[in-house]
């Protein structure tokens, strides 16, 4: 299978980061395809750049559909994961999601360590319906950046949000990132229970929902766009949401 793992950021040092991650977790066959949107922000980190952020990412997996067999997004806000879901004519995994999930096949409650203000998170997490199985949500002083410029440094604070997440009742602890993503074999040995990638964990989502070769909903809120018509949006993107497009 072709495994499109889709950066929300325009940071391609962190879509290799999440790429190889995404290999590391591949089964053999996986063909890992990763892309980096034309537009955007360096790295999300407020509302406005994930509403820019979700138009670009549109645009990079309307240039992909019909040529990958599934979609991981590889931003942990999840940008857009709804409406790729059902523009998209292959499987669309977003990357906290799938951890989520994972989390809570570990473990009755789980946590989650990122960067900075962690309350958008607690959003997110409520919108996949996780929220009464979340037991922290910790937010580190670091940025994405400076995963970039010092690993080490940042896995030290991360490994001391670990443990916290873990006093607050954490069963298991998503590292909550594209920044992050290969990072929790980095930090596994010493945390006190499961650490999850959402990289790793959506590669195998995706790699599961392909293998059950279930169809897309032909009717509901998530059937393939028909007949809109737009103004402005890049050729690819335009033919897709108007049915036209996707090979």
């Amino acid at each position: 299978m072709r495994l499109l793992v889709a950066n929300a950021n325009t940071t391609e040092a962190i879509t290799q980061l999440c790429a190889a991650s995404a290999r590391a977790a591949a089964a053999p066959g996986t063909e890992i395809v990763a892309s980096t949107p034309r537009f955007g922000a360096e790295v999300i980190g407020t509302r406005a750049e994930n509403i820019v952020a979700g138009h670009a990412l549109l645009e990079l997996l309307a240039e992909q559909a019909g040529k990958v067999d599934a979609v991981l997004l590889a931003v942990s806000h999840d940008t857009a994961l709804d409406a790729a879901r059902q523009m998209m004519p292959c499987p669309v995994v977003g990357m906290t999601e799938a951890a989520c999930l994972a989390a809570c096949l570990l473990g009755g409650r789980f946590g989650l360590v990122t960067f900075g203000n962690a309350e958008t998170y607690r959003e997110l997490i409520a919108a996949h319906g996780f929220s009464t199985r979340l037991a922290s949500l910790v937010g580190v002083d670091a940025t994405p950046q400076e995963t970039l410029r010092d690993p080490d440094g940042v896995a030290r604070k991360v490994g001391a949000g670990i443990a916290r997440a873990v006093a607050e009742g954490a069963d298991a602890v998503i590292l909550g990132g594209a920044a992050l993503a290969g990072m929790s074999g980095r930090l596994q040995a010493e945390a006190k229970v499961p650490l999850l990638d959402g990289i790793a964990c959506g590669v195998k989502f995706a790699e599961a929902l392909v293998a059950l070769g279930l169809p897309k909903p032909e009717l509901g809120s998530y059937a393939a766009p028909r007949g809109r018509i737009t103004t402005g949006l890049s050729p690819a993107l335009a033919a897709l949401l108007s049915g036209t497009g996707g090979g």
